[in-house]
């Protein structure tokens, strides 16, 4: 891959500047510096996302016949790393990585009429259906149930460490439509209103702080036929396709790059006492930045494959676990480096409607919430003993 930008890239990356400088405000980019999980609330994005999709700019690895831009792999690279360098808020991925291309490679042309303008609009919030208790990482064993009746399923059942459900309409889900010999058969893949009766939302609290993931409930739901994705009995295979594209789909190397500076920034500054000057910080931070310079060339090789039409594959796993280690990297370290003061811990959620003045400087209130928040990075969305097995047998072939 060349490296080496043209005059036309150039002017891209000019022009994506001075259109993010024309639609941030400056309280979203606060809000988005201070919330300590992978994305933000759906208040904080909704104007972001209108100009987005204003500009058609919304769904970078969407096919251009479906909304997507039609970027090539270094487009894609400067707008990640212009946005990371701007501090502009993370769109939920629910809707435009994740349910998006399953919708776009399994759905309907109802469904895709229907479902596709919502996602690129911010119209519809989603949420994943996956995890339920005793069905994390071997998700395959999942008992929540959809049983045919007439033109509809009904579904009972729960899900857990449900991200954002507070706040979505919609839900994406893996249900059990008929008991197999193997578990990973007579799995289906459904889209479900969450204002359906007998949807209840119990609200889970983390150690950081914040309201962020839930436990849904689902009794006698009635689900429309016409809303499931794909074959029945087939949603094994659409949910792992889904998984490439949340674990690979993304250039995660630029916020890292950028939260890895502000780490450093803290760590040579008086706020810290030029913790900076510990060896021990010094080479830490190297190591780290040499960490994301590796990321960073594997991800482009990754955008470079599906701009040709392939999906991640495999690969994408190993992307998800560097990322997910390189996240906690950083954020412990920067509590290693503002010292005494990662002994106070503020609810952080919604932090940008704080009305009192805080205990330390503002730029350290997120330090020590976001590296709570980080725990959880190398479980959700496949373990990291998961994806070493994927690597190992897929990748390796070993």
């Amino acid at each position: 891959m060349d490296l080496t930008f043209s005059a036309e890239e150039r002017a891209f990356e000019r022009d994506v500047r001075e259109f993010i400088a024309a639609h941030l405000p400056a309280e979203t980019k606060r809000a988005q510096s201070l919330t300590p999980s992978v994305f933000s609330d759906p208040e904080v994005i909704v104007a972001w996302q209108k100009a987005l999709n204003a500009k058609g700019w919304v769904a970078p690895g969407w096919p251009t016949q479906y909304g997507g831009p039609g970027w090539t792999p270094a487009q894609r690279w400067i707008f990640e790393t212009q946005c990371a360098l701007a501090g502009v808020p993370s769109i939920s991925p629910m809707g435009t990585k994740m349910v998006g291309p399953v919708i776009i490679g399994f759905g309907t042309d109802a469904q895709k009429n229907y479902y596709l303008p919502r996602i690129l609009a911010g119209d519809d919030v989603w949420c994943q259906g996956y995890s339920e208790p005793g069905s994390g990482s071997d998700l395959s064993s999942l008992k929540t149930r959809a049983v045919r009746d007439g033109d509809h399923y009904v579904v009972n059942g729960t899900k857990i460490w449900t991200t954002h459900a507070h706040h979505a309409n919609r839900m994406f889900a893996l249900v059990r439509t008929s008991e197999e010999p193997r578990q990973q058969e007579g799995i289906s893949f459904i889209l479900i209103d969450m204002k359906s009766p007998g949807v209840t939302i119990r609200p889970i609290l983390t150690i950081g702080g914040d309201h962020e993931v839930n436990q849904v409930f689902f009794d006698d739901v009635r689900v429309p036929v016409s809303d499931r994705v794909g074959e029945e009995g087939k949603g094994w295979t659409y949910g792992k396709y889904l998984l490439e594209f949340e674990r690979g789909g993304g250039i995660a190397s630029a916020r890292l790059r950028e939260a890895l500076k502000t780490v450093a920034a803290f760590a040579d500054s008086d706020m810290t006492g030029h913790a900076i000057d510990d060896p021990d910080v010094s080479l830490r931070l190297s190591e780290v930045e040499v960490d994301i310079d590796a990321l960073e060339m594997a991800e482009l090789r990754v955008l470079s494959a599906m701009q040709t039409g392939q999906n991640p594959g495999a690969v994408s796993s190993m992307l998800k676990l560097r990322v997910s280690e390189i996240h906690q990297a950083i954020t412990r370290l920067g509590v290693d480096v503002i010292g005494n003061d990662g002994l106070v811990v503020e609810p952080m959620r919604p932090l940008y409607t704080l009305n009192h003045e805080p205990v330390i400087p503002e730029a350290l209130l997120p330090v020590v919430p976001k590296h709570l928040n980080g725990r959880a990075y190398t479980i959700f969305g496949g373990a990291s003993e998961i994806q070493r097995d994927i690597i190992g047998k897929l990748v390796l072939g070993i």
